[in-house]
């Protein structure tokens, strides 16, 4: 097709335009990518043109691509002046969507919720990896060769000898080295341990491992931080107790149980393990134990969500149940 007859066959078109759909499908069968416009150019082979036919052929074309830009754009004009713009009615009487807004998760709620009091404490937030060495998961916290945490059926072992972090305390060593002492320092993070499903235990989970190492800090440092976190946490005042129990990582060590009600009865609850930072431990990291001493403890991220929102099986928080987690948009 020549130039002057795409041109009167672009004009023709374009006179029977009425609505904005119609000059769209114009527009694309002329100036689209396989318009009859732009192939016109495309299929010139200008290699083999004598010049002063390159140079005809050249100004024709730009007449005609001036034209028809210039032909598109009065029917648009028209169109627009018409009203005859194409309107897609409009039924007032369909029901309005729905927009839903999503809700924190109720263990990462938890977790900045206890971060803030924690910094507010004048603790900061330590970030780790959750592939450690054996060294930082065991040897550095004091756990022996012969400890059964390092058997197949509990620890997750990679190929080239690391390990799925089984706590967060194996953070302890590496920011000990890196903030020295004094410190206070929290790191909260997800840890894997090879256990079998049940409605209170999972094979990851989430842990906040916190420490405070200075001169002269003693029980009734760990007993005052507990207290005070956990009555911000839970909005009340809380009555704290410490019974003796033994991790490697602290002497002496205590489990630490709170009172509060579940199921209608006041009655005490297990929470968390800790103690004071074995010497060993401060050794490992380089710090005189005869200079500085301290305090750590191992909260259960999961569990502390269970008891704050009343989860009854820790498996809910897992099954992507948009059901579960519409429940906790006050935690937004």
């Amino acid at each position: 097709m020549k130039l002057a007859e795409i041109q009167a066959a672009l004009l023709a078109d374009l006179a029977d335009v009425r609505t904005d759909e119609a000059l769209n499908l114009v527009r694309a069968r002329y100036t689209g990518k396989d318009g009859l416009v732009t192939n016109l150019r495309k299929n010139v082979d200008f290699s083999t043109m004598p010049i002063e036919e390159k140079r005809s052929f050249g100004g024709a074309f730009n007449d005609l691509k001036s034209t028809t830009d210039e032909a598109i754009r009065q029917a648009a004009a028209r169109i627009a002046a018409s009203g005859a713009h194409d309107v897609v009615p409009f039924d007032f009487t369909l029901p309005g969507t729905d927009h839903r807004l999503g809700a924190i998760h109720p263990i990462l709620s938890t977790q900045i919720e206890i971060e803030d009091i924690f910094r507010s404490m004048g603790f900061q937030v330590f970030a780790g990896d959750e592939a450690v060495s054996e060294f930082e998961n065991f040897d550095a916290l004091n756990i022996p060769g012969d400890h059964p945490a390092r058997d197949m059926q509990d620890t997750f072992w990679l190929e080239n000898g690391m390990v799925l972090r089984t706590h967060t305390s194996s953070m302890q060593n590496r920011a000990l080295r890196k903030l020295g002492a004094p410190v206070r320092a929290i790191f909260p993070g997800r840890c894997f341990r090879n256990e079998a499903l049940d409605i209170t235990h999972e094979n990851t989970f989430y842990q906040l491992e916190g420490l405070m190492v200075d001169r002269d800090v003693s029980v009734a440092n760990l007993i005052a931080v507990m207290r005070d976190f956990l009555s911000q946490v839970f909005r009340r005042e809380i009555e704290v107790r410490l019974r003796p129990g033994f991790f490697p990582f602290v002497e002496p060590g205590f489990e630490l149980d709170f009172k509060t009600t579940l199921n209608g009865v006041r009655r005490w609850v297990e929470l968390m393990p800790c103690g004071m930072v074995h010497p060993a431990v401060l050794r490992n990291a380089g710090i005189d134990p005869a200079e500085f001493s301290g305090f750590a403890f191992g909260l259960g991220l999961t569990r502390l969500a269970m008891l704050k929102h009343g989860v009854p099986d820790v498996r809910l928080f897992n099954k992507a149940d948009l059901r579960f987690c519409q429940q906790f948009h006050a935690s937004l």
